[in-house]
């Protein structure tokens, strides 16, 4: 469900990915927010710092991590123009990020509509030291302004996802999911295990919350 602030950070993602473009970068951006104050915004920095892992969504992630000094991002959220691929999407899961907002689904290399790691109860089920439950999921937001921007702002790029079907407005709304909560003794059993993991042995290595 969209919040009072989606319309200002998504906007803001757009305005991220078209400066990235105006770089010769890929027109991505990302926002990560908390209690409605901006924490991080990148755009993506693979051709400039000649890096395939810096999309825009894993530069957001490390700045906000060091700007908050913890590597949890828990209850945060983040925006981003097109859904994050799998590889973005683990390092959601591993920060806690509690909600993600994006625009255009991606149901190539998406991180929820190909392959559904930002909803794989497996994850935290069995690493609940590592990786944070599903964050909730609000696809489709703004989806005809994400497209108008890369029609735009990436002319060649538009044109080529939109024959190859990479980025698709349609349908994105469906991925939009509510993250599951435990109840009860489940919830308690499961905050305890946790706490204990995390400084019994964890923490050593920067694991979860700070």
């Amino acid at each position: 469900m969209a919040d009072s602030h989606d319309h200002a950070f998504m906007r803001h993602c757009f305005d991220l990915a078209r400066e990235a473009a105006g770089r010769k970068e890929l027109a991505f951006g990302s926002v990560i927010a908390r209690d409605g104050v901006v924490v991080a915004a990148q755009g993506n920095a693979v051709r400039a710092e000649q890096d395939v892992t810096r999309h825009a969504e894993v530069c957001a992630i490390v700045a906000a991590q060091k700007k908050l000094g913890r590597p949890s991002l828990d209850g945060c959220t983040l925006y981003t123009n097109v859904e994050p691929c799998a590889f973005c999407s683990y390092a959601i899961r591993e920060t806690r990020i509690a909600r993600v907002v994006f625009a255009l689904a991606s149901p190539v290399m998406g991180g929820t509509s190909r392959w559904d790691v930002l909803h794989d109860t497996g994850l935290g089920d069995t690493m609940p030291e590592v990786f944070g439950p599903p964050p909730e999921i609000v696809g489709g937001f703004l989806a005809e302004e994400a497209e108008d921007l890369l029609k735009q702002a990436a002319p060649m790029t538009w044109a080529a996802t939109k024959a190859r079907g990479l980025f698709v407005a349609e349908d994105a709304g469906r991925l939009s999911r509510a993250a599951p909560r435990p109840e009860g003794a489940v919830a308690t059993f499961r905050a305890g295990a946790m706490e204990w993991l995390r400084r019994g042995f964890f923490d050593r290595f920067s694991r979860g919350t700070a």
